[in-house]
Parts: structure tokens; sequence; C-alpha cells
């Protein structure tokens, strides 16, 4: 079952709001919809990111960087991705950082292909942390809560 969430953080079946229908936000050409899953906060992005869109589409995900809920930035199927939206990643980047939450982009070919040109080197991944599928990145969420896991398991047993 997936539940959407509302920008305000609470949780909905039925809340529908002028731009917004069955969870999903109309941007401008840009949908969007969040999941609360499991791992992480899925926030899926669909459709065009271009130069006038792209301040409301970055001020309205934001509200999903929620305590330290991980996030999956899901822009799979964003058919445009203007340069300007280049931005909209780096400041999400920044907020996640600042609220010491951790975050996965999951991107489509216009994505890559728009962060491979503006990557000194060609690396878009060295810029933003980037894997092929939802699945993926859920998956290496929970990798990493195993190995941390490990890691402190064993300071636990000398304490007790």
């Amino acid at each position: 079952m997936t539940i959407a969430i509302t920008p305000s953080g609470s949780k909905s079946a039925s809340n529908v709001t002028a731009g917004q229908r069955n969870g999903t936000f109309d941007c401008s050409g840009a949908q969007i919809r969040a999941h609360c899953r499991h791992m992480a906060t899925v926030v899926s992005i669909r459709g065009e990111i271009d130069t006038v869109n792209v301040d409301r589409v970055s001020e309205y995900i934001r509200r999903f960087i929620l305590g330290k809920n991980p996030v999956v930035l899901d822009m799979s199927d964003a058919s445009q991705f203007a340069p300007a939206a280049v931005a909209l990643l780096r400041m999400f980047d920044e907020s996640c950082r600042a609220a010491e939450v951790e975050w996965t982009l999951v991107a489509s070919t216009a994505v890559i292909e728009l962060l491979g040109d503006s990557c000194d080197e060609g690396d878009a991944e060295a810029m933003f942390p980037i894997t092929r599928s939802v699945h993926e990145a859920l998956h290496n969420l929970a990798e990493a809560i195993v190995s941390r896991r490990r890691l402190v398991l064993p300071l636990i047993r000398k304490t007790a």
C-alpha cells in the first residue's frame, strides 16, 4: 500500500487541493508525487523541468526532507531537464546535507546527459549520489543500515 505525503509532511490518502490530484502535484509541466516507503521517502518527478517551473519544483521537493528519513529523488521519468535545473539538484543536495539526510538521485537519460555536460570531468556520480533505479536505491539504503549495525553491535556487547 502506498500513502501519499502532503507537503506539510502529514499522510493523506484523499488530500486534493488546487494543482494536486491523487497525491500528484502539477507544477507547470512537471508532476511530483511522494511516497513513504519503509527505507525512504520516494519523491518522483515526471515530465519537464525547465526555466518556467524550476523554482516551484525546487521549493516543493524541499518539503520532503523530513527528520532523518532518507530521500530518493526519482527523476527517471523526467523527459526534459533544463540547464537551470542543475541548480535545483545542488540546492536539494545542500538542504539534505544541512539536515543530515541521506539522499539518492535516480536520473533519466536527459538528466544524466545534462549533468555529464556540467561536470568538469563528465562524472555525474561525483556530483550527486546516483543509482539506476528506485529499487537499487532502497537496496543500497538497506545495506548501509545493516553495515552500520554491524559496526555498532560489538560496541554494545562490550558495554553490556
